[in-house]
């Protein structure tokens, strides 16, 4: 497993421009593989009546081959020579004044995985130069600008060069995983601060506070998603968002929220007790969700099928609220009716990379078998993939009340025991694990044993935080 001494050294561009390459020289023919590469990093884009940027966040396919996260930039890979050239902006004098000086092309070659680093004042000559002893330009649709001129080539791809990025970022290298763990490593320290901090919040905004500031101190200024700090029974709403709720007078917080480290994300949740004890019902339904998590953990190995761990999450599910007394009836039938979709609506996980959902999953979402229809990773996860395991069981009326009205469904849930647990809102518990040849490495550190949870949350309480 890639260590935090991984990260001293480059992000490999050079060998994903490669990896790039390969996948594209297997899908056409001999003479268009002798391309370029071309992309685009995001552009600055100013907030609609604003003379300030939008928050910038690079773009993947540009990151992924370049490993840059400066806006304006364009990058080449002569995919013959397997020469790769950067082109940042040059000096604006107008601008210096108000931001100070740019990265310079000699810093960026020292910083960056290229082999060369010009000014974008160079691209349109270079694109000029490069057409003539290339006829085929490999881009993406929709993010090449009007000002590039690309009329040299005589032949141009534009659909290609996404598929094969796509493709070749479900396999991570160890300095990408070295990425998401030292994301999982802030996010933990955040998560355990908010632990230590719930007993005497006020609401979820401070929660959120805390979290956030966490993440700040430790070089981590961006968060892979907007995080979800849901209260009682807004635990309920997968992407609740709020996040402004009193806590007062409710059981529990579940928090879904992960830093982002260079571009790569975490996806880390927790459920957690406010008073730092569950209630009888919070903490059956934890159990739960908990063996779910475990069982399904305990099957990850290269090309297990997703699908398969994703029905059994729903088996432990059945079995365990059949236990209670929320299900009845015949576990098979109820799996073939999916009556447990009502309170285990969404997939169990998906890949994790630049994107907290990250690309190559093949979700169906036109699926008729509402048990699958969200699942966002379908068919082998191989080795080297990152995907998070999430079961939850939510008690949401929006969901489960068609559930009681449908005699399809209704015979198999006892609505008075159910009425017990509406205030449990929402239990979900995510870890990221990297598939390996014969297993798993597990990124995830935030406590999730029940015990622990309330040691945290009580300890914190009794010393009078």
């Amino acid at each position: 497993m890639a260590g935090g001494d991984v990260l001293e050294g480059k992000y490999p561009a050079k060998a994903h421009a490669r990896r790039v390459a390969d996948f594209i020289r297997h899908r056409v023919s001999d003479v268009e593989a002798e391309g370029v590469l071309y992309l685009e990093a995001r552009m600055t884009k100013m907030i609609e009546d604003n003379d300030s940027p939008e928050p910038f966040r690079q773009r993947r396919y540009f990151n992924y081959l370049t490993g840059c996260q400066l806006p304006d930039c364009y990058l080449t890979y002569d995919i013959p020579t397997s020469h790769s050239t950067l082109f940042i902006p040059p000096i604006d004098p107008d601008d210096v004044i108000w931001s100070g000086l740019p990265v310079s092309p000699a810093e960026a070659l020292l910083k960056y995985d290229v082999d060369e680093v010009k000014f974008t004042t160079d691209l349109n000559p270079e694109l000029a130069r490069l057409s003539k002893k290339s006829g085929t330009l490999f881009a993406i649709a929709g993010q090449v600008s009007d000002h590039v001129a690309l009329s040299g080539f005589t032949n141009k791809n534009l659909d290609i060069l996404k598929e094969a990025i796509e493709a070749c970022r479900v396999v991570k290298d160890d300095y990408e995983i070295a990425l998401i763990q030292k994301a999982n490593d802030i996010s933990a320290v955040a998560h355990t601060a908010v632990l230590e901090k719930v007993k005497s919040a006020k609401n979820e905004a401070e929660l959120e506070g805390v979290f956030l500031e966490k993440c700040v101190a430790r070089g981590a200024k961006e968060q892979s998603y907007h995080g979800i700090f849901a209260s009682g029974r807004a635990a309920a709403t997968l992407h609740y968002i709020a996040n402004d709720a009193p806590l007062a007078g409710k059981l529990n917080v579940l928090l879904d929220a992960g830093a982002e480290w260079e571009c790569y994300a975490s996806d880390v949740t927790r459920t957690f007790p406010i008073s730092g004890e569950f209630s009888k019902e919070s903490r059956e339904i934890y159990d739960i969700v908990l063996r779910m998590q475990t069982e399904s953990i305990a099957m990850l190995k290269a090309d297990v099928v997703w699908d398969d761990v994703h029905l059994h999450a729903h088996k432990v599910a059945i079995d365990g609220l059949l236990k209670l007394g929320i299900l009845k009836g015949d576990k098979d039938e109820i799996l073939k009716a999916r009556t447990s979709v009502a309170f285990f609506p969404h997939g169990l996980g998906h890949y994790l990379g630049m994107d907290t959902h990250d690309v190559g999953g093949n979700p169906n979402p036109k699926d008729t078998d509402t048990m699958f229809r969200y699942l966002r990773l379908r068919g082998p996860a191989p080795a080297g993939s990152v995907l998070t395991v999430e079961p939850g069981i939510y008690f949401c009326n929006f969901i489960i009340e068609p559930y009681l009205k449908d005699p399809a469904h209704s015979k198999y849930i006892d609505a008075e025991v159910l009425e017990k647990y509406w205030d449990v809102g929402g239990v979900r518990i995510e870890d990221n694990l990297v598939i390996t040849a014969t297993g798993y490495e597990n990124l995830t550190t935030a406590p999730k044993e029940a015990a622990e949870v309330e040691r945290i949350v009580t300890a914190n309480r009794l010393a009078g935080f």
